[in-house]
């Protein structure tokens, strides 16, 4: 029993090792590792390489597995190159497995001693987010050593040589169970190696160890298919091509099984070398040979997993993955994506605004109701999605990242409703009172609300870039609009004065639509603050004296 445990606990130690590598390097190259997926892979062969490499470097077909799908979820990619990838990941996870199976015990203590120091001492910057990757790369090796050792005892048990005898060589039988093994150790890579301790322990034939090889692979893809299940339809399809794939790889496999393993056995390595062999060029071989055909598979899989039509209610948030919170960079990044989608849907409601200022469009109070309803609704999934982020993991700059998010959901939602109220407004004066702008004062506002969505663009190209000079130049288009508000405010009381019918009758409410505009502007120029801050205090302080300066007026 305490065999067993043992050899449980190394495989949960090859788990644990497998995420902390996974997670350290893509906090700290995971914008870089999306640069590689989500560019350029339009060529198939691109796209394979790009998997191995990836896969080779976060230790992980898994790990791969949930950037494309998230990728292709948010719609960065099309399915065909994200199979290309998912292909090059099963190579690569092949490769690593051989590269593993080498005596590197004097690496483990190495890794772990050097790792720990590392994170405990700079634990927020890059080089202790490497520590952790270098910790995890010693659990792995230090698990691997743990898995054969605590293995050898229990293939000798006479039960378990018992339960392997059983296995014959009916190929789908021994796949299956290879598919169990793989599953229960949430690793192929553990379950492989398990196979190739049993046949150089002579308990499991050659023939046996290769069903349970290519069942290891299917197991793997199985697994990937169900952490998927929360996932939308296309991040579901690239694991259901992946999981179709590694089927097609057992189906051409059994015909020349029987040859295959007599020309193995005719090669006089060892039955482990042979097995871990096998796995390798198995996956090569499988991999190469089904690249062609990745754009008849995606059509396949877009057929069997169809996406839901549109229903009607508030937007549903379509890029906030909940499998990616484990990678920080990349969460932001679909927060980014679904806030811009945010700053979309304001700038529909302030086109609708043009069309009621000047009477072209009368019915648009259900329509900027239903947009309100949908800001709200991206808010507070936003909200939600990034409150399930610990800060207290985050780096410097993705804390950083996190509050500028937080702050311009905020402003954009806080906008939407005062946008909304402004139609109400604009509305009830038309359309109860019977009453309308002068040509003067609707040019007026029409100025204001040109201004007021260009600067809105601006406001949302500088949350995305980070650019200083976008922002200096956003705050410069802030200080525009001020004084074109109060030039047009002056102007509009000049108009009192010559007692213009329409500006007497709309006074109140032209007043209050340029305040509301002006308040609207704050918000959508707020995101220059959070860029310069920390880049440039200069054109902060400049920003603070002109705002005294036009209180003092």
């Amino acid at each position: 029993m305490l065999t067993l445990l043992d050899l449980l606990s190394a495989v949960a130690l090859l788990i644990w090792g497998t995420h902390i590598v996974r997670t350290g390097i893509l906090r700290v190259y995971g914008t870089p590792l999306r640069r590689v997926l989500g560019q350029n892979m339009s060529r198939r062969p691109l796209a394979f390489i790009a998997g191995i490499l990836v896969t080779a470097v976060v230790q992980s077909s898994n790990a791969t597995a949930m950037l494309v799908t998230s990728f292709v979820g948010q719609g960065l990619m099309t399915l065909p190159p994200a199979l290309a990838i998912m292909l090059g990941a099963d190579v690569g996870t092949a490769l690593m497995s051989r590269v593993l199976t080498f005596d590197l015990s004097w690496l483990s203590p190495l890794l772990i001693f050097l790792g720990v120091v590392f994170f405990l001492s700079r634990k927020q910057t890059r080089a202790g987010q490497l520590g952790r990757v270098a910790i995890g790369l010693g659990l792995i090796i230090l698990a691997l050593q743990l898995i054969v050792s605590a293995a050898a005892p229990i293939t000798q048990a006479s039960g378990v040589k018992v339960l392997f005898a059983s296995l014959t060589g009916d190929f789908l039988l021994d796949a299956l169970v290879g598919a169990l093994f793989a599953l229960i150790s949430y690793s192929s890579l553990a379950a492989v190696l398990l196979t190739a301790t049993l046949a150089g322990a002579d308990i499991i034939s050659l023939h046996v160890a290769i069903g349970l090889v290519v069942g290891a692979n299917i197991g793997s893809g199985l697994l990937a298919f169900l952490s998927t299940s929360m996932q939308n339809v296309p991040g579901r399809q690239v694991a259901l091509g992946s999981l179709l794939f590694k089927l097609l790889g057992l189906v051409l496999i059994m015909p020349v099984l029987d040859p295959l393993v007599n020309w193995l056995d005719s090669l006089g390595f060892s039955s482990q070398e042979l097995v871990i062999g096998f796995h390798v060029l198995y996956n090569t071989a499988r991999c190469l040979l089904m690249l062609p055909f990745v754009s008849p598979m995606a059509r396949l899989c877009a057929s069997l997993l169809q996406q839901p039509a549109e229903t009607t209610g508030p937007a549903r948030a379509r890029h906030l993955d909940l499998t990616a919170l484990d990678t920080p960079s990349l969460a932001l990044a679909n927060a980014v994506r679904e806030t811009l989608r945010m700053g979309d849907l304001l700038e529909s409601m302030l086109a609708s605004m043009q069309g009621v200022l000047r009477g072209t469009q009368t019915t648009v109070s259900l329509e900027m109701r239903r947009l309100n309803e949908d800001v709200e609704a991206l808010y507070s999934a936003i909200k939600l999605y990034l409150a399930q982020m610990p800060r207290e993991e985050l780096g410097e700059q993705d804390n950083r990242r996190w509050a500028e998010i937080i702050e311009l959901t905020i402003n954009l939602e806080m906008a939407s409703g005062l946008i909304e109220r402004m139609l109400r407004k604009i509305q009830q004066q038309k359309t109860a009172q019977r009453r309308s702008f002068s040509e003067v004062g609707l040019e007026e506002l029409s100025d204001l609300h040109t201004q007021l969505q260009s600067n809105l663009r601006l406001g949302l190209s500088v949350f995305l870039s980070g650019d200083p000079q976008s922002a200096r130049q956003l705050l410069r288009e802030k200080r525009r609009f001020r004084a074109l508000e109060r030039r047009l405010a002056h102007a509009h009381v000049n108009r009192l004065q010559r007692k213009v019918v329409q500006s007497l009758e709309t006074s109140s409410l032209h007043l209050e639509i340029m305040a509301d505009m002006k308040r609207l502007n704050s918000l959508f120029c707020s995101s220059a603050y959070a860029v310069l801050e920390t880049v440039d205090t200069g054109a902060l302080s400049s920003e603070g004296e002109s705002s005294v300066a036009e209180q003092s007026i």
